[in-house]
């Protein structure tokens, strides 16, 4: 599976950049995990929206969903151009009535309704649920393919049960949008140590840092984790491209 940051920040995006927006690809089939503001723009780089396969949020906060609207009027654009092949699906959760239907665009989008109780099959993925701590509902997930596997905390606190959840993954793509001398708790967000001991008790090979802040010096948040998780340790940034 291939790994691609199409925008990292937390909020909101900084200058020719995103927030939260990762592609995942995988024998030919494209998945887009989450889908924030300005990822329309920055996901052209690698490729067009028609080439999309299916999406999936991890919640409705805009920095995760704001380009959704975007991408359902560049698909309609596409479909009047005879360049659209069917509808494509947004799987979601459905604990935001609102947000959820939001996700149903004439027959171009249509929204999928995901259990996080059990495992979702989407093309080659597997993907398995863990509702996080944050202000409103939002699920962290654990995507395999192939004996491979990739976790993504998408917003949250840290809560013990990620531990087990993304235990010996060969990716952790970590929220950390504080740094270790603070305490997000309250906020529903990951600081740097918090990232590091994710990584570190749950065994997982590499850890990405995501969903980044707008102050301080956030090459200071790697060398905070990595003094905990020995590991490699990296910031997500646009463009990084992975092969798990």
């Amino acid at each position: 599976m291939k790994l691609t940051v199409i925008g990292q920040w937390g909020g909101y995006p900084k200058q020719n950049e995103a927030s939260s927006g990762y592609l995942l690809s995988h024998n030919g089939f494209h998945m887009l995990l989450d889908c924030g503001s300005a990822v329309l723009s920055q996901l052209q780089n690698y490729l067009v929206p028609e080439e999309l396969d299916a999406v999936i949020l991890s919640h409705y906060h805009p920095d995760h969903t704001a380009d959704i609207g975007v991408l359902q009027h560049a698909l309609l654009i596409q479909k009047f151009l005879g360049k659209t092949h069917g509808t494509l699906p947004i799987y979601a959760h459905n604990e935001d009535l609102q947000g959820f239907d939001m996700l149903n665009y004439k027959d171009i989008t249509k929204g999928c309704a995901y259990n996080p109780e059990g495992t979702l099959n989407v093309g080659p993925f597997s993907i398995r649920f863990l509702k996080t701590k944050h202000p409103v509902p939002c699920y962290a997930m654990r995507m395999e393919v192939d004996g491979k596997s990739l976790v993504y905390t998408a917003d949250s606190a840290f809560l013990e049960e990620f531990v087990p959840f993304a235990e010996g993954a060969d990716v952790l793509l970590c929220e950390c949008n504080f740094y270790g001398d603070m305490d997000g708790s309250g906020a529903g967000h990951m600081t740097s140590l918090d990232a590091g001991r994710l990584a570190k008790e749950s065994g997982s090979s590499r850890l990405i840092l995501t969903h980044l802040p707008h102050f301080g010096d956030i090459t200071q948040l790697s060398k905070e984790a990595g003094s905990i998780y020995k590991g490699p340790v990296q910031l997500a940034e646009k463009g990084l491209i992975l092969e798990v």
